[in-house]
């Protein structure tokens, strides 16, 4: 297997003052063995930076490195990859052996040896039983599974996928998403992995990067990205539901009192730990939906601050409910378990964790720590 390297990679389509830069000074390092997830919102530049490793975008500016070879020019064939589409895009004439072993014929390996992988993929997969089948005969999750086992025969140095679950429906998202957790640790192979599904970068990625216009956001682990965001958009971005950013000021007596700018919503802290840099400033306060509760759920003794808002919509999905409710112009979301409330319309009176609050510059957007 190799390590992956982009050194100050830009893509940009047009020239001059009409170019448009999709992807702007990438500087990413993806471990061996590692598999790493790009993860962002449409036109963000992810399944741009994929094309550009397997060879089917050019660089226009920067470095690509693949093991110790600078692959720049190199044609995608001689790169040494395996690529897995959103589209499973397999020959219906052929049986699931055929699809499998037709990429191998082509490079003139030997019969034993095209046998010998395509039975072994058929085993790691699940396809053995299934190998004189037809695509049309196969379930979506069937014809993906035959779309990774054509990568796995390969024995390439990296496997990159651009968003190859988008067409599978929810059960079969979460089953196959095990399955290349599965192969990931069986191959211990170098994976990169696309996906705008924040569900399957968290559940999937060793280390995510987050992207958007095409910058690089930040690039962490799952729990890293979760508890100390970068900035706002990592913040709003990771998480479901998304974070609570609140726009508004700490000021009042004592320096620590936040008012929220259309001044419905004050939350007293005096008991938190505020950055100094915050007092006085404009700011984004965030904090996720899960560390705000209603009164009296929190354990005594923690650090914590009331508010009353009004509610308004109460989403149940069996083992937990959101509570939306708004104070003036700002609207507040919270994920607990089931419990009695107020009727719809009436004041609810919520407790946000204190040591659980984020903190962003409101101008620039970045995490003041």
């Amino acid at each position: 297997m190799a390590r992956v390297r982009l050194e100050n990679v830009r893509k940009m389509y047009g020239v001059d003052a009409h170019a448009f830069v999709a992807v702007h000074g990438a500087d990413l390092e993806v471990r061996d063995g590692e598999l790493l997830v790009l993860v962002g919102p449409s036109g963000c530049g992810k399944s741009t930076i994929l094309r550009m490793i397997a060879g089917l975008e050019t660089i226009s500016e920067g470095r690509l490195s693949i093991g110790d070879r600078v692959v720049n020019d190199v044609p995608p064939k001689d790169r040494d990859i395996a690529m897995v589409f959103q589209n499973y895009a397999l020959y219906p004439h052929m049986t699931v052996y055929e699809n499998l072993a037709f990429g191998l014929r082509l490079r003139k390996l030997s019969g034993d040896e095209i046998d010998r992988r395509v039975r072994e993929a058929g085993a790691i997969l699940e396809l053995a039983e299934i190998l004189d089948r037809r695509p049309r005969q196969l379930s979506g999750g069937q014809r993906q599974r035959v779309a990774l086992g054509r990568a796995i025969v390969r024995q390439p140095a990296v496997f990159l996928f651009d968003e190859p679950l988008s067409n599978l429906d929810a059960k079969l998202r979460v089953q196959t998403r095990g399955e290349i957790a599965r192969l990931h640790r069986r191959l211990g192979a170098t994976m990169i992995y696309v996906t705008h599904d924040q569900v399957e970068a968290m559940t999937l990625g060793e280390r995510i990067v987050v992207l958007n216009e095409g910058r690089v956001q930040q690039v962490d682990a799952p729990l890293g990205l979760y508890e100390r965001p970068s900035n706002r958009f990592v913040a709003g971005f990771i998480g479901s539901p998304a974070m609570n950013l609140i726009e508004g000021e700490i000021g009042g007596e004592c320096g620590r009192v936040f008012r929220a700018h259309d001044g419905g919503l004050t939350i007293d802290l005096s008991s938190a730990p505020v950055p100094e840099a915050c007092i006085g400033q404009p700011v984004t306060l965030g904090i996720r939906p899960e560390n705000i509760r209603v009164a009296g759920s929190f354990a005594t003794g923690a650090r914590q601050a009331e508010a009353t808002l009004l509610l308004e919509i109460v989403e149940s999905m069996g083992n937990e409910i959101f509570v939306y409710a708004r104070s003036g112009a700002q609207s507040i979301v919270a994920r607990m378990s089931p419990e009695p409330l107020p009727a719809l319309g009436e004041p609810i009176r919520l407790v946000f964790d204190l040591d659980k609050l984020h903190f962003f510059d409101s101008t620039r957007g970045d995490r003041i720590s």
